[in-house]
């Protein structure tokens, strides 16, 4: 499981010309399902955005978290954070789990994060999303479950 985190002060997906979630500050969460994932994956993935420190505290330090500061989550599927770019021009998605496995997960990860107290808002599983958002920072994090050092 891959996600990309990104400090946010804004973020917001529209589908079919229809904004379906905003935050203001926070965190957007960008998160492909690989394969094999699980929910100890997702735990994993779900406890480590919940306690990412990369908010600004009054010394102007990293040190806390989205919950300190009363901060919004927003996560929206991505299965193309699964993209192989090693061969050829074109991308290959052969490790992404397909959608009937992915959707329960997402869900899953979304469901853990409200349980440890996040205010989540989510896109649109397998929808045509238009995301935006102004990067805060900009501070951008990778974090994947399987790459565990």
């Amino acid at each position: 499981m891959r996600a990309v985190v990104q400090r946010v002060t804004q973020a917001g997906v529209t589908v079919a010309e229809k904004k379906v979630a905003a935050i203001t500050t926070g965190l957007l969460v960008l998160l492909g399902i690989e394969k094999g994932d699980n929910h100890k994956d997702a735990t994993y993935l779900a406890e480590k955005i919940a306690g990412l420190r990369i908010f600004e505290d009054a010394a102007g330090k990293m040190n806390l978290s989205v919950s300190e500061i009363n901060g919004g989550v927003l996560v929206v599927s991505q299965f193309t954070l699964l993209g192989d770019c090693r061969k050829g021009r074109r991308p290959g998605f052969s490790s992404a789990a397909p959608p009937d496995l992915a959707a329960p997960l997402c869900d899953h990860v979304v469901d853990l994060l409200r349980g440890l107290g996040m205010k989540v808002q989510t896109g649109v599983f397998g929808a045509d999303m238009a995301v935006d958002l102004v990067n805060d920072g900009p501070v951008t994090m990778l974090i994947d479950s399987r790459r565990l050092f």
